[in-house]
């Protein structure tokens, strides 16, 4: 099969590094909290142009622990998008919150500032837009509405690390680096991913960082002083080691992807039925997932046909959050319309840092006989 993502030909271009780094740790015996994680978190900061990243266990941590920090109350509404993985709400009703979740722009498959405005209540108290499949939300209109109503923005920005957003005024940051705080994972198939878990948390604001650090680490400002209720999450030095290494790399990374896309859109652009991905205008994409939508109820044939050929594709996602068992509770009844669509067309098909022009063609081949027949 020709995977969604090759980290092991990955792995043989940089095992060099990967093999000292971790010897390293193993010969200094610092598996947590070494001096690695400190390097790398320093590093982090630097690509990102961000003050202070705060290194967690997990992506799903890195989102719980901003929303902690953030001080919100059980009932408080946070605005979430339902076409996104289950972990973005999960952590909202994890800690008593009211998870909102709102439909998407059915090109971009991003939350939109218009959307958020109709979805705020006087409850509402924070907003939380996914950088879906590897590009930017638009940040500088959902800024303002953060403004406007005094809410907290926090960036899910698991899929688009490296992304950059331009401004209107031309100013470009990162993704993760715009709202009050940003979160990401480091789980393995991600642009920027370790060997295991691994996640991180972002921030400009000194406060909310020394909080998000303490929270962290059990509570403790200091050894043994436990001045608010933690939790336990933290970056091991193994992951810090794989993650320092291939930091450096991350921007190649993405043209890689970015050159498989182009590709891919070369070809299906022209094929009556399939819609390529569209670009945000104010955003550069990085490519997590070349996601397609599979018009006339032909997906599920599309996939099948994809699989018997060797190509692994994905649906990311099948169902929206609002019909998830788990979260029937926050259901008011009503479908979303672009979401119902997106769920019921689009399919995520290989595109990483080590597809060979032999490799894209046979795809792009699959898939054009699959509509010619």
């Amino acid at each position: 099969m020709i995977p969604m993502v090759d980290l092991k030909g990955q792995y043989k271009k940089i095992r060099k590094q990967i093999n000292a780094e971790f010897a390293s740790v193993l010969e200094n015996a610092t598996f947590i909290n070494g001096p690695v994680v400190g390097e790398f978190q320093r590093d982090f900061e630097r690509y990102l142009g961000v003050k202070h990243v705060i290194p967690c266990a997990n992506g799903t941590d890195s989102l719980q622990i901003a929303m902690m920090a953030l001080g919100l109350k059980p009932g408080d509404e946070v605005i979430v998008p339902t076409f996104t993985y289950v972990a973005t709400a999960e952590v909202i009703a994890l800690l008593g919150l009211t998870p909102v979740m709102t439909d998407v722009d059915i090109n971009t498959y991003n939350i939109t500032p218009k959307i958020i405005e109709k979805a705020i209540t006087p409850r509402t108290k924070a907003i939380v837009p996914v950088h879906l499949f590897g590009q930017s939300c638009d940040m500088e209109g959902i800024m303002a509405i953060a403004k406007k109503h005094s809410l907290y923005v926090i960036e899910d920005n698991a899929q688009a690390i490296g992304a950059d957003y331009k401004f209107s005024d031309g100013r470009i940051a990162k993704t993760g680096t715009i709202g009050h705080i940003g979160s990401t994972s480091f789980f393995p198939s991600k642009n920027l991913g370790c060997y295991g878990d691994g996640g991180a948390i972002m921030t400009n604001d000194d406060q909310l960082a020394a909080k998000m650090r303490m929270i962290a680490n059990h509570g403790q400002p200091a050894r043994y002083l436990h001045d608010v209720v933690g939790v336990n999450s933290r970056l091991d030095s193994l992951q810090a080691a794989v993650l320092k290494v291939k930091l450096p790399h991350l921007d190649k990374y993405a043209k890689a992807r970015q050159r498989v896309a182009a590709g891919y859109d070369k070809v299906f652009r022209n094929i009556e039925g399939l819609q390529i991905p569209k670009r945000s205008r104010n955003s550069s994409h990085v490519f997590h997932q070349y996601t397609l939508r599979v018009k006339d109820g032909r997906r599920e044939a599309l996939q099948k046909y994809l699989d018997s050929k060797g190509v692994s594709c994905m649906i990311y996602y099948p169902i929206p959050l609002y019909k998830q068992k788990a979260f029937e509770a926050y259901w008011n009844g009503k479908e979303l319309p672009a979401t119902e669509i997106l769920c019921n067309e689009v399919l995520s098909i290989p595109v990483h840092t080590e597809m060979s022009k032999e490799t894209l063609n046979f795809i792009t081949k699959q898939v054009q006989d699959f509509f010619a027949a």
